[in-house]
């Protein structure tokens, strides 16, 4: 039975959500600084091998590397926040919020928006990061950019919970779910290495990964080149993984009991 919200609206419930997902972000921001280990993992010791193999200058090189880096940060970090919801459903905690007045769908929505101020701030990190290594970017590309990767995240981010929402307390599965489909969209979608000298299947596959076209995207965008049509592929692939995402995690959180 869906719960029907005293006062407010949905958006007063989504707030009270969202606000209520946040804090235990701002009092323990260290696990922000923990979750961004394997991406400066990649960038320190995967960066210096591609310049040196690449043949292009390093801004160059660069300019390529960290929008996947950055892309990288939502994969490994909201793709993973199921287990959160999880966590809370085994402890009984997800029960009570059920039975608050509030309504089911914004249960959802709140956390899902709560992704996006953590991803913000990591991949502006990284960015900081590079930046005395010889990284330059087009400053209303990386804000435009940013934007996409917080629609993107909040599709990611929900779908995660809806696999949480499935997979009740059966840890394991949702972990073997979530590691299966991870990798693959991260070596499909040419974030570390370029697909172009790739089998053919593999460049085939990369055209329906929507991660692939994110990730060109924001490359597009760190280096000013608005127009290019791979930018509104990008906005395309966010767009409906984001409608997806809530679709299905609002519809599972409806669901749940």
């Amino acid at each position: 039975m869906t719960n029907t919200p005293i006062r407010g609206g949905i958006r007063r419930d989504t707030w009270n959500v969202l606000v209520r997902e946040l804090r235990p972000v701002v009092r323990d921001p260290f696990t922000l600084i923990f979750s961004l280990v394997q991406p400066l993992v990649f960038l320190g010791l995967f960066a210096p091998l591609l310049i040196g193999q690449s043949g292009m200058p390093v801004d160059q090189t660069l300019r390529w590397f960290v929008p996947g880096v950055i892309v990288m940060i939502v994969l490994f970090g909201t793709g993973a926040v199921g287990s959160n919801l999880q966590y809370e459903m085994m402890t009984g905690s997800h029960e009570r919020t059920l039975v608050a007045p509030l309504a089911r769908s914004s249960l959802l929505i709140g956390r899902a928006l709560k992704e996006v101020a953590p991803i913000m701030a990591q991949a502006l990190l990284i960015v900081l990061i590079a930046l005395p290594f010889g990284f330059r970017f087009h400053p209303g590309g990386l804000a435009i950019g940013l934007v996409m990767l917080a629609v993107f995240s909040i599709g990611l981010g929900s779908l995660s919970y809806a696999l949480a929402l499935g997979t009740r307390d059966r840890e394991w599965l949702f972990c073997g779910v979530q590691q299966t489909l991870i990798f693959p969209l991260l070596i499909l979608s040419g974030m570390l290495l370029p697909l172009d000298e790739g089998p053919g299947w593999m460049r085939a596959v990369s055209t329906v990964n929507p991660v692939n076209w994110v990730v060109q995207a924001e490359r597009a965008l760190i280096q000013g080149e608005f127009w290019d049509p791979v930018v509104l592929w990008g906005w395309v692939a966010a767009g409906l993984l984001a409608v997806l995402g809530l679709a299905v995690g609002i519809r599972g959180m409806r669901r749940s009991n």
